[in-house]
């Protein structure tokens, strides 16, 4: 939209055309530079910023829930930043990948398609290091992995699907299967190199050792749902969902607290006795309790007075009946 000029600019605008300060040729010059946009036809930019906001807030999501996840699973100290989500060609990420490389290829159901989670090396050997005993500060090199070492890191990996399926939960519910892993790039062809892809970038510390986790995603992949990848209808779902979720937790709070156990005692009396009372105590002796033999038996929930009732029997068993329920402000002995 053109700027609208107040009457007091259009005058001085005027003034300097007239003395000769501002050249009219430069005012179109400066016009036409503007409406001049570069664009790539090679790499097109089919996702729109604030999509790609949103991703970013989807992957900050799940950064958290991973590094609370592996700082329990390894013992360790883990910390997950997200730096970058930006859009590329598939070819730029797939060429930027160094072999022998870490990458689990996920199926990303019920969406049609596959995504990558590129993972460095030096934290691959770290989590191995650390599931196996060590202490993960030490580094195995630029080699390949065994097939022991990959069935460990298939096991963490299966875990961090629930994670990945929870952090995309407010736009879609996923099922994301871990199909394969891949340690040759080569062989990680998921779409067709002029393929458009939103790329996150992730930081990764366990303890001293850090290394680099990037999730890359289709164009093809997240097509169907890009209008539900919108800032203003992110927040607008998640108030919603936090509303739900608040109304859920106060019924299952009330549901367990009415299913938790209490210990129910009937209390007949008591009394107070010195040490020596007690060591005296033989069998046949009679304590003298402070209440009358027609009072009330206090019923107590855990500590609390609650009812009263009176004493008896049950099919043989000793009893209390409640006759009555303690209301606030009663006493608490009855005489």
């Amino acid at each position: 939209m053109a700027e609208v000029l107040s009457q007091n600019e259009i005058d001085a605008l005027l003034e300097a055309l007239n003395s000769g300060e501002v050249d009219v040729n430069q005012i179109e010059d400066g016009d036409l530079q503007k409406k001049v946009k570069k664009y790539d036809f090679r790499n097109p930019k089919k996702i729109a910023k604030d999509q790609l906001r949103t991703l970013e807030i989807i992957h900050d999501n799940f950064g958290r829930l991973l590094q609370t996840f592996l700082s329990g699973y390894l013992r360790s100290s883990v910390k997950i930043e997200v730096l970058t989500v930006d859009q590329f060609a598939y070819s730029e990420f797939n060429n930027a990948i160094s072999n022998p490389a870490f990458l689990p290829i996920i199926d990303f159901k019920p969406l049609s398609g596959q995504i990558i989670m590129e993972i460095s090396t030096k934290i691959a050997f770290a989590i191995i290091e650390r599931l196996l005993g060590g202490d993960g500060e030490k580094s195995s090199g630029d080699r390949s992995f065994t097939e022991i070492e990959l069935t460990l890191l298939k096991r963490v990996l299966i875990k961090t699907m629930d994670i990945l399926s929870e952090a995309w939960e407010n736009v879609i519910d996923l099922e994301p299967n871990l199909e394969k892993i891949e340690i040759n790039s080569q062989f990680a062809q998921i779409v067709s190199p002029s393929e458009t892809v939103a790329l996150a970038t992730m930081n990764v510390s366990i303890g001293s050792i850090e290394g680099m986790l990037n999730i890359c995603i289709p164009h093809i992949v997240i097509e169907p749902i890009l209008n539900k990848l919108s800032t203003k209808l992110w927040f607008s779902r998640n108030q919603k969902i936090e509303g739900q979720e608040k109304e859920n937790d106060k019924k299952l709070m009330e549901h367990r607290l009415r299913r938790a156990a209490v210990t129910v005692k009937a209390q007949l009396g008591s009394t107070t006795a010195t040490l020596k009372e007690v060591l005296r105590l033989n069998v046949g002796d009679v304590i003298r309790l402070d209440t009358h033999l027609d009072s009330k038996v206090k019923i107590l929930a855990g500590s609390v007075e609650k009812f009263h009732g009176v004493p008896g029997t049950r099919k043989n068993k000793i009893a209390v009946k409640i006759i009555d329920g303690k209301k606030d402000g009663d006493e608490t002995n009855d005489r």
